[in-house]
Parts: C-alpha cells; structure tokens; sequence
C-alpha cells in the first residue's frame, strides 16, 4: 500500500551573498529553514549582470560534507590544492566529497550574461567525514533525460527513475537528485524510499503543483515521509526535486567545516591553519 507525501513546510529564499560577494538566493541554511537531514544548504544563484556574480568564490576550505553544483547557464571553473581543475557549463553537475579537507574555488568564466544554478551541501556520516576528497564531475552528456510521462522530462542526476539511472554514485546518503520539467497540463507520480527527506522547489515557470497543492516559483516545499509524490502543472515548470536518507547524527557547523562535535571543529580550524588540507 502506497502513501503519497505531502507538504510539511513551504520556505522562501533569503537573499544574500556568499563568496567575493555573488549575489543568490538562500533557501535552506537560514533562519526559516536551517537544515533538512542530510541537507545543510542550498542557495540559487541567477543572475544577468556581472557585478552579481564576476568576484566568483576564490579559494575557499571545505571539510565533513559535499557540495553539488548543478549549473543552468554560464560557465564556472573549479580548482583545487590538490591539482584538480574542471569546467562547468549549461547542464553539467559536479559532485564534490571534500571529506577530510580541501582548498577549493569556484571563478567564473565569463564577464557576461547570465549565470544560473544550484550549489547543494550534503552532510556527510561520522565514519566518512575524514575521507579522501574526490570529484564526479558529471558533463551533460552523460545525465539521462526520461520521459516518464506524457508532457514531463526529467534529467537524472542522482537515483533511478523510469529505467535510468543517474550517473553519481557510491554516495552515503543513497539521494536522488532530479530536474523535472513540466509541460502544461502534465502530472506524473513518483516512487520514492519512503524514509528519505525530500523537498521540491520551483525554479521556472510560475508555479508548480506539488504534492496536490501549488508551489510557486522560488518556493521550497518540505515533504512528509512516504513512498510516493505527485507533480503537475497547469503551465509549464520546472522542479528541482532532491531527496537523501537522514543520517540522524549530531551537527556541529563552523562556516565550512561540519563535523559532529565541536572539539572536531577546533581540530579542523587548527588542521587548516596548519597547511594539512
């Protein structure tokens, strides 16, 4: 027997500006929603003038979580202490595990038009906060777009839906990561873990219905438990639909570092400042 979720909680973004000053949208890490477990922070950053965004997010620590960058429009470049680097342009999707500490940033590589997309923090479980860091870095090509209904295209990044499955793996939290376009009058329904926390949140078009119930644009919705929810539309959307199996863990944050306890922050800061990243 199936049991459709249903919303629990609707969260506007905050605006607000991270890095060397680029302009976004906050939606989960602040005060009206300050984490969804295993979910720390999700911010939406769009914008067509370059002020907003030309500064990017110059080398910055990272330790006891990944970061999910799913880009729209634009173009950014990633690099790191370790040699690393890549490109991220329309469609592309990097997932990040940072693990034990890395020095990254995030520039952009264009002085105009519009920049747009998703950064995503997942929390990390206690046995993997010290791991290696690695990169998916995930080019276009390779995320599978299905058409699990009439009118609905839903690009896959993470988890399986209607026979594909998205190519980021070997990931603690099992999530499923999904940008679900919506013609007018389309619906669909779909299968879910049933202890995952899911939110949806609309990021084109006026809104979205969600769960039975209308979401507008640049609104988040927190889901209820259970193995199944509903999305339709009366004009065309798009959803940015994630969900991810709670660690149920204690959280301590320090800006970058999210560790379990707080003598593991103090570890992490004195590891930084030690050149041990």
């Amino acid at each position: 027997m199936t049991t459709q979720r249903h919303i629990t909680r609707r969260v506007r973004g905050m605006d607000t500006a991270d890095g060397a000053g680029v302009k976004l949208k906050r939606v989960i890490g602040q005060p009206a929603l300050d984490m969804l477990d295993p979910f720390l922070l999700l911010d939406e950053f769009r914008s067509d003038q370059a002020d907003d965004y030309i500064e990017g997010f110059p080398e910055h620590p990272h330790r006891g979580f990944e970061t999910v960058t799913y880009m729209l429009a634009g173009r950014m470049r990633h690099g790191d202490n370790h040699g690393n680097r890549g490109d991220l342009g329309p469609g592309s999707v990097q997932w990040m595990t940072a693990g034990r500490g890395i020095l990254h940033s995030e520039m952009p590589q264009q002085e105009e038009g519009l920049m747009w997309g998703f950064q995503l923090w997942v929390n990390l479980p206690a046995a993997d906060k010290m791991v290696e860091p690695r990169y998916q870095d995930i080019p276009p090509a390779a995320i599978p777009v299905v058409h699990p209904a009439e009118g609905v295209t839903v690009r896959v990044v993470a988890g399986d839906i209607a026979g594909a499955t998205g190519p980021v793996s070997g990931i603690s939290t099992e999530p499923v990561y999904l940008d679900i376009g919506l013609d007018a009058g389309a619906r669909f329904e779909l299968d879910l873990p049933e202890g995952h926390s899911a939110f949806a949140y609309v990021f084109d078009g006026e809104s979205a219905t969600v769960a039975g119930e209308p979401l507008a644009r640049s609104e988040l919705a927190v889901l209820s438990k259970g193995d199944m929810v509903s999305f339709a539309a009366e004009r065309p959307a798009r959803v940015l639909f994630v969900a991810g199996r709670p660690l149920a863990e204690p959280v301590a944050r320090y800006g970058p570092f999210v560790m379990n306890t707080q003598a593991q922050i103090h570890e992490a800061i004195a590891d930084f400042r030690a050149g041990k990243f």
